[in-house]
């Protein structure tokens, strides 16, 4: 069951996904992926679901094969950035709140996983334990039995910067995984001080964390030896925590903003950008660059056309050197296999799940199927938040002075061959793949 917001509409033969004004989220089971797959390799995730048993009991009202089903969700990706993308049996199998009944659903922003009924919904929460929300009346009911929290980060980007790790090298995948271990064991430290004073929260017994298991257990994942996990499962064992969930990176786009640091888990977009208030628009450079450029010499009226004239990339701005090229790589220049596995190395720490956007520049169909199944096979809970792509025309220009760009630019040989070497990604091409070969 699908739909496309804003008005558009699948043009695939047999398949219509009707208008909707909502923003619409798919919560695929490992069953229908797996039916996707174009070869037999797809995946091992043939668990038992309510698919299977609705064809049993012959509840099926129309049969409409998987792969065309796939085409039209991502041809509404690619008109329209959505439907989200959550996989279900992650959700549900890595869920501390498995024990209450099937996740069905997210939030708006994909990061929010928890457990629902008629009886109660599952409410937004602040990181202080004691400011549950408790209206309505069902979410006050879920709050005070489950008592899910929702931590999140901005400014990870910045970190990697200001530590001198371009984004894709193995330090900051390193420090990626170390900041969420480290986050996730403060978290449950703390909710188990809580429930040492307090007590365990209502529906503790049966839990996975009741038996033992974590986060990283659930993905089979060996933490560092930063901290002393033994220690810590032994506190819980004895005291249980006050927290059913507790950490779900979500997009910070307004505080970010507010606080002067990148949103979220999310690489810079743009090096430079403009930002709009009341008093009018002015041109904003990463202030991470524009340190790094003004204490090398580099920084004046020039290089700020230069930037503009790219976009806000670097990459072909030869007066730049090689290092900092690297360390201010934008979005659409990082590898998305690359932002999948990072989210991936943080999700073994992350109890509900991340909102997770994917940049790419020119989407087609073997590009985006080849991205969903590299995620869904990670073990992602959230696939993907929103899909980002480039306008097919640039906008105009009005600060750029042309004349100046004129005396200095050549035509970018590099970019033109990259352009033409572009090839289709596919799941029977994988290593030729841009998107997941490389």
């Amino acid at each position: 069951q699908s739909s496309t917001r804003c008005g558009a509409e699948s043009r695939t033969e047999g398949m219509i996904l009707e208008p909707s004004p909502e923003l619409l989220v798919l919560c695929i089971a490992g069953r229908v992926i797996d039916s996707c797959a174009v070869s037999g390799e797809a995946g091992s995730h043939q668990a038992p679901c309510a698919l299977c048993s609705y064809e049993k009991q012959g509840r099926v009202r129309r049969v409409v094969k998987a792969q065309q089903l796939w085409y039209a969700i991502i041809e509404s990706q690619t008109e329209t950035g959505t439907p989200y993308m959550l996989y279900k049996d992650s959700c549900n199998r890595k869920s501390n709140q498995q024990n209450l009944g099937t996740i069905k659903c997210s939030n708006l922003c994909t990061e929010i996983v928890e457990y629902t009924s008629k009886d109660e919904v599952g409410g937004d929460c602040s990181v202080l334990n004691g400011s549950l929300c408790f209206n309505p009346l069902q979410a006050a009911r879920s709050n005070r039995r489950h008592r899910p929290i929702g931590i999140g980060v901005q400014g990870l980007a910045d970190a990697f910067i200001l530590m001198r790790f371009p984004f894709e090298s193995p330090e900051a995948q390193l420090l990626n995984q170390q900041i969420f271990e480290t986050i996730y064991y403060g978290a449950l430290e703390a909710s188990c001080e809580l429930a040492e004073q307090e007590g365990p929260y209502e529906t503790y017994e049966g839990s996975p964390v009741s038996k033992g298991i974590l986060q990283y257990d659930m993905w089979d994942v060996t933490p560092s030896d930063l901290w002393d996990w033994k220690a810590l499962k032994e506190k819980i064992a004895k005291y249980g925590v006050r927290n059913s969930l507790l950490l779900s990176p979500m997009p910070t786009a307004s505080t970010a903003q507010i606080l002067g640091n990148n949103e979220s888990i999310e690489p810079y977009t743009s090096n430079i950008y403009t930002r709009r208030v009341l008093s009018g628009e002015f041109q904003v450079v990463n202030p991470h660059l524009l340190k790094d450029l003004t204490e090398r010499g580099l920084w004046n009226e020039e290089m700020k056309n230069q930037i503009i004239a790219h976009n806000g990339s670097i990459q072909n701005i030869p007066e730049i050197p090689a290092d900092l090229k690297q360390l201010y790589k934008t979005v659409w220049e990082i590898s998305q296999k690359t932002v999948l596995k990072m989210a991936a190395d943080r999700g073994a720490f992350i109890d509900q799940s991340q909102s997770l956007n994917i940049h790419i520049a020119e989407p087609n169909y073997g590009k985006l199927t080849s991205m969903h199944f590299y995620g869904w096979k990670q073990g992602l809970k959230t696939g993907m938040y929103y899909l980002r792509t480039k306008p097919a025309a640039k906008p105009i220009q009005f600060t750029l002075n042309k004349e100046k760009l004129r005396e200095r630019e050549k035509a970018s040989e590099e970019e033109k061959e990259r352009n033409k070497a572009a090839m289709v990604c596919s799941l029977e091409n994988r290593e030729e793949c841009m998107m997941c070969g490389s």
